[in-house]
Protein backbone atom coordinates (compact mmCIF):
# COMPACT_ATOMS: atom_id res chain seq x y z
CA UNK A 1 0.00 0.00 0.00
CA UNK A 2 1.61 3.53 -0.80
CA UNK A 3 2.17 5.82 2.20
CA UNK A 4 0.65 8.85 2.77
CA UNK A 5 1.95 12.01 1.30
CA UNK A 6 2.97 14.62 3.85
CA UNK A 7 1.50 17.51 2.50
CA UNK A 8 4.04 20.40 3.55
CA UNK A 9 2.91 23.13 1.08
CA UNK A 10 -0.82 23.16 2.71
CA UNK A 11 0.27 22.75 6.11
CA UNK A 12 2.56 25.78 5.20
CA UNK A 13 -0.54 27.67 4.14
CA UNK A 14 -2.09 27.55 7.34
CA UNK A 15 0.80 28.57 9.40
CA UNK A 16 0.89 31.46 6.99
CA UNK A 17 -2.51 32.22 7.60
CA UNK A 18 -2.09 32.44 11.23
CA UNK A 19 1.25 34.37 11.03
CA UNK A 20 -0.57 36.76 9.09
CA UNK A 21 -3.56 37.14 12.05
CA UNK A 22 -0.85 37.72 14.46
CA UNK A 23 0.87 40.33 12.14
CA UNK A 24 -2.45 42.84 11.78
CA UNK A 25 -2.77 42.53 15.67
CA UNK A 26 0.95 43.11 16.34
CA UNK A 27 0.33 46.09 13.62
CA UNK A 28 -1.73 47.46 15.89
CA UNK A 29 -0.09 47.24 19.17
CA UNK A 30 3.29 48.49 17.63
CA UNK A 31 2.14 50.71 15.19
CA UNK A 32 3.89 48.97 12.55
CA UNK A 33 4.78 45.59 10.71
CA UNK A 34 6.92 43.15 11.98
CA UNK A 35 10.68 43.34 10.24
CA UNK A 36 12.87 41.16 9.11
CA UNK A 37 16.24 41.45 7.56
CA UNK A 38 18.07 38.86 5.38
CA UNK A 39 21.91 39.37 5.08
CA UNK A 40 22.98 37.90 1.28
CA UNK A 41 26.63 37.45 0.55
CA UNK A 42 28.05 36.75 -2.19
CA UNK A 43 25.81 35.73 -5.60
CA UNK A 44 25.16 31.48 -4.60
CA UNK A 45 22.06 31.03 -7.11
CA UNK A 46 20.86 28.62 -4.73
CA UNK A 47 21.16 31.07 -2.11
CA UNK A 48 19.54 33.82 -4.30
CA UNK A 49 16.48 31.46 -4.65
CA UNK A 50 16.02 30.27 -0.84
CA UNK A 51 16.36 34.35 -0.15
CA UNK A 52 13.42 35.40 -2.68
CA UNK A 53 11.09 32.64 -1.22
CA UNK A 54 11.72 34.24 2.20
CA UNK A 55 11.07 37.56 0.65
CA UNK A 56 7.97 36.35 -0.76
CA UNK A 57 6.78 35.00 1.87
CA UNK A 58 6.95 37.86 4.13
CA UNK A 59 5.05 39.96 1.99
CA UNK A 60 2.37 37.30 1.59
CA UNK A 61 2.04 37.45 5.72
CA UNK A 62 2.00 41.58 6.15
CA UNK A 63 5.93 41.05 7.33
CA UNK A 64 8.61 43.89 6.11
CA UNK A 65 11.09 41.45 4.51
CA UNK A 66 14.59 43.52 3.50
CA UNK A 67 17.31 41.74 2.23
CA UNK A 68 20.84 43.60 2.03
CA UNK A 69 23.07 42.42 -0.59
CA UNK A 70 26.67 42.23 0.26
CA UNK A 71 30.26 40.67 -2.45
CA UNK A 72 31.06 37.49 -1.92
CA UNK A 73 34.92 39.04 -0.98
CA UNK A 74 33.22 41.70 1.71
CA UNK A 75 35.71 41.58 4.84
CA UNK A 76 34.53 39.74 8.39
CA UNK A 77 34.52 43.45 10.16
CA UNK A 78 31.87 45.10 7.09
CA UNK A 79 29.93 41.81 7.63
CA UNK A 80 29.77 42.20 11.50
CA UNK A 81 29.67 45.94 11.09
CA UNK A 82 26.46 45.47 9.33
CA UNK A 83 24.81 43.01 11.98
CA UNK A 84 25.84 45.25 14.69
CA UNK A 85 23.80 48.09 12.75
CA UNK A 86 20.48 45.43 12.17
CA UNK A 87 20.96 44.63 15.88
CA UNK A 88 20.42 48.68 17.31
CA UNK A 89 17.61 49.29 14.53
CA UNK A 90 14.40 49.31 16.15
CA UNK A 91 12.71 48.26 12.99
CA UNK A 92 14.32 44.89 12.81
CA UNK A 93 12.91 42.60 14.89
CA UNK A 94 14.61 39.15 12.63
CA UNK A 95 17.99 39.09 11.11
CA UNK A 96 19.17 35.77 9.18
CA UNK A 97 22.69 35.77 7.56
CA UNK A 98 22.01 33.27 4.61
CA UNK A 99 24.46 30.62 4.71
CA UNK A 100 27.12 28.77 3.73
CA UNK A 101 29.18 31.68 3.78
CA UNK A 102 32.37 32.14 1.63
CA UNK A 103 35.34 30.26 3.30
CA UNK A 104 37.42 34.01 4.28
CA UNK A 105 34.61 34.48 6.60
CA UNK A 106 34.34 32.55 9.99
CA UNK A 107 30.58 31.37 10.01
CA UNK A 108 30.90 30.60 14.16
CA UNK A 109 32.18 34.07 14.66
CA UNK A 110 29.50 35.64 12.31
CA UNK A 111 26.72 34.31 13.95
CA UNK A 112 27.87 34.97 17.45
CA UNK A 113 27.12 38.35 16.92
CA UNK A 114 23.52 38.30 15.81
CA UNK A 115 21.42 39.93 18.83
CA UNK A 116 19.87 36.24 20.36
CA UNK A 117 16.80 37.99 20.95
CA UNK A 118 16.99 38.80 17.11
CA UNK A 119 17.71 35.26 15.85
CA UNK A 120 14.97 33.68 14.24
CA UNK A 121 17.15 31.14 12.44
CA UNK A 122 18.42 29.70 16.23
CA UNK A 123 21.62 29.30 15.53
CA UNK A 124 23.60 31.51 17.77
CA UNK A 125 25.13 29.72 20.92
CA UNK A 126 22.37 30.93 23.61
CA UNK A 127 19.24 29.44 21.16
CA UNK A 128 21.21 26.46 20.74
CA UNK A 129 21.97 26.08 24.81
CA UNK A 130 17.94 27.19 25.73
CA UNK A 131 17.47 24.19 23.18
CA UNK A 132 18.99 21.78 24.69
CA UNK A 133 17.80 22.57 28.13
CA UNK A 134 14.43 22.44 26.80
CA UNK A 135 13.41 26.07 27.40
CA UNK A 136 13.50 27.13 23.39
CA UNK A 137 13.08 30.43 22.76
CA UNK A 138 13.69 30.19 18.52
CA UNK A 139 14.57 26.81 17.08
CA UNK A 140 16.02 26.43 14.08
CA UNK A 141 13.04 26.79 11.31
CA UNK A 142 13.81 23.08 9.55
CA UNK A 143 13.56 20.83 12.36
CA UNK A 144 10.59 23.10 14.10
CA UNK A 145 8.48 22.54 10.64
CA UNK A 146 9.46 18.49 10.91
CA UNK A 147 8.00 18.36 14.40
CA UNK A 148 4.75 20.68 13.20
CA UNK A 149 4.25 18.72 10.39
CA UNK A 150 4.49 15.07 12.64
CA UNK A 151 1.90 16.59 14.86
CA UNK A 152 0.06 18.05 12.20
CA UNK A 153 -0.76 14.98 10.94
CA UNK A 154 -1.05 12.95 13.87
CA UNK A 155 2.17 10.86 13.64
CA UNK A 156 3.08 9.24 17.45
CA UNK A 157 6.36 10.26 18.86
CA UNK A 158 5.98 9.17 22.17
CA UNK A 159 7.95 6.29 22.61
CA UNK A 160 9.01 5.85 19.18
CA UNK A 161 12.14 5.30 17.66
CA UNK A 162 13.12 8.31 15.51
CA UNK A 163 16.71 7.91 13.32
CA UNK A 164 17.93 10.88 11.76
CA UNK A 165 20.92 10.67 9.41
CA UNK A 166 23.20 13.79 9.94
CA UNK A 167 24.40 15.51 12.62
CA UNK A 168 24.70 19.17 11.33
CA UNK A 169 23.36 22.19 13.68
CA UNK A 170 21.27 23.37 11.16
CA UNK A 171 18.87 20.06 11.09
CA UNK A 172 20.16 17.04 12.72
CA UNK A 173 21.30 18.03 16.37
CA UNK A 174 18.47 20.42 16.82
CA UNK A 175 15.80 17.85 15.20
CA UNK A 176 17.08 15.52 18.05
CA UNK A 177 16.92 17.62 20.76
CA UNK A 178 13.26 18.67 19.79
CA UNK A 179 12.25 14.78 19.87
CA UNK A 180 13.34 14.19 22.85
CA UNK A 181 11.75 17.02 24.62
CA UNK A 182 8.77 16.05 26.53
CA UNK A 183 5.25 16.84 25.44
CA UNK A 184 3.79 16.69 22.42
CA UNK A 185 5.80 16.32 19.12
CA UNK A 186 8.63 14.59 21.59
CA UNK A 187 9.36 11.97 24.08
CA UNK A 188 10.97 9.76 21.55
CA UNK A 189 13.93 7.52 21.55
CA UNK A 190 16.39 9.38 19.42
CA UNK A 191 19.66 7.52 17.16
CA UNK A 192 21.93 10.26 15.28
CA UNK A 193 23.55 8.64 12.24
CA UNK A 194 26.53 10.38 10.90
CA UNK A 195 29.92 9.74 9.23
CA UNK A 196 31.05 7.50 11.21
CA UNK A 197 28.52 5.38 12.36
CA UNK A 198 28.26 1.53 11.34
CA UNK A 199 25.92 -0.11 9.12
CA UNK A 200 23.90 3.09 8.97
CA UNK A 201 21.35 0.75 6.84
CA UNK A 202 20.67 -1.35 9.65
CA UNK A 203 19.99 1.66 12.44
CA UNK A 204 17.98 3.18 9.43
CA UNK A 205 15.89 -0.17 9.47
CA UNK A 206 14.96 -0.34 13.26
CA UNK A 207 13.52 3.23 12.73
CA UNK A 208 9.67 3.98 12.96
CA UNK A 209 10.32 7.64 11.98
CA UNK A 210 13.32 8.79 9.26
CA UNK A 211 14.58 11.74 9.39
CA UNK A 212 17.16 12.03 6.10
CA UNK A 213 19.50 15.41 6.36
CA UNK A 214 22.58 13.52 5.03
CA UNK A 215 22.83 15.90 1.82
CA UNK A 216 23.41 12.83 -0.45
CA UNK A 217 20.63 12.55 -3.25
CA UNK A 218 18.89 9.36 -3.07
CA UNK A 219 20.47 7.64 -0.73
CA UNK A 220 17.89 6.13 1.55
CA UNK A 221 16.33 3.32 -0.30
CA UNK A 222 13.56 0.79 0.04
CA UNK A 223 15.58 -1.97 1.73
CA UNK A 224 16.25 0.79 4.42
CA UNK A 225 12.99 1.27 5.84
CA UNK A 226 11.31 -0.95 7.80
CA UNK A 227 7.53 -1.70 6.81
CA UNK A 228 4.95 1.38 7.89
CA UNK A 229 7.60 3.52 8.91
CA UNK A 230 7.86 7.70 8.90
CA UNK A 231 9.86 8.69 6.72
CA UNK A 232 10.17 12.37 6.14
CA UNK A 233 13.23 13.76 3.58
CA UNK A 234 15.18 16.68 4.41
CA UNK A 235 17.30 16.90 1.23
CA UNK A 236 17.13 18.92 -2.03
CA UNK A 237 18.94 18.03 -4.73
CA UNK A 238 18.80 19.09 -8.71
CA UNK A 239 17.80 16.06 -11.16
CA UNK A 240 19.35 15.38 -14.49
CA UNK A 241 16.89 17.07 -17.04
CA UNK A 242 15.22 19.36 -14.35
CA UNK A 243 13.62 19.14 -11.28
CA UNK A 244 14.09 17.98 -8.06
CA UNK A 245 15.08 15.00 -5.43
CA UNK A 246 15.67 14.25 -1.85
CA UNK A 247 17.84 11.97 0.12
CA UNK A 248 15.45 9.42 -0.07
CA UNK A 249 14.10 7.28 -3.46
CA UNK A 250 10.98 8.92 -3.34
CA UNK A 251 8.48 6.19 -5.36
CA UNK A 252 10.45 3.03 -4.34
CA UNK A 253 10.42 3.96 -0.42
CA UNK A 254 6.52 5.54 -0.73
CA UNK A 255 5.93 1.66 -1.52
CA UNK A 256 7.05 0.80 1.85
CA UNK A 257 6.90 3.39 4.21
CA UNK A 258 3.19 4.17 6.11
CA UNK A 259 3.70 7.96 5.61
CA UNK A 260 6.49 10.48 3.41
CA UNK A 261 7.04 13.72 2.63
CA UNK A 262 7.37 14.61 -0.80
CA UNK A 263 10.85 16.93 -2.82
CA UNK A 264 9.80 19.32 -3.51
CA UNK A 265 6.25 20.17 -1.48
CA UNK A 266 7.46 18.68 2.13
CA UNK A 267 10.01 20.06 4.32
CA UNK A 268 11.05 23.01 2.29
CA UNK A 269 7.76 25.21 3.01
CA UNK A 270 7.51 24.27 6.35
CA UNK A 271 11.44 25.97 6.74
CA UNK A 272 10.10 29.59 5.66
CA UNK A 273 6.87 28.94 7.16
CA UNK A 274 8.84 28.46 10.36
CA UNK A 275 10.81 31.38 9.50
CA UNK A 276 7.75 33.92 9.50
CA UNK A 277 6.36 32.59 12.99
CA UNK A 278 9.71 32.94 14.46
CA UNK A 279 10.11 36.34 13.10
CA UNK A 280 6.10 36.96 14.58
CA UNK A 281 7.37 35.57 17.97
CA UNK A 282 11.01 37.88 17.78
CA UNK A 283 8.85 41.44 17.34
CA UNK A 284 6.30 40.09 19.73
CA UNK A 285 8.90 39.37 22.72
CA UNK A 286 10.39 42.75 21.91
CA UNK A 287 7.14 44.22 23.08
CA UNK A 288 7.21 42.42 26.32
Amino acid sequence: MAARILDGKALALVVRDQVAIGSAAYRLKAGRAPGLTVVLVGHDPASKVYVRNKSNGCRAVGIIGEVVNLPSDVSEQLLIDTIQSLNENPAVDGILVQLPLPSHLDEGRILSVIDPNKDVDGFHVENAGLLAIDKPRFVPCTPLGIRELLVANGIETRGKHAVILGRSQIVGKSMALLLLHKGLGGDATVTVCHSASRDVPELTRQADIVIAAIGKPELVRADWVKPGAVVIDVGIHPKDGGGLRGDVAFEEVAQIASAITPVPGGVGPMTIAMLLKNTLLAANLRLT
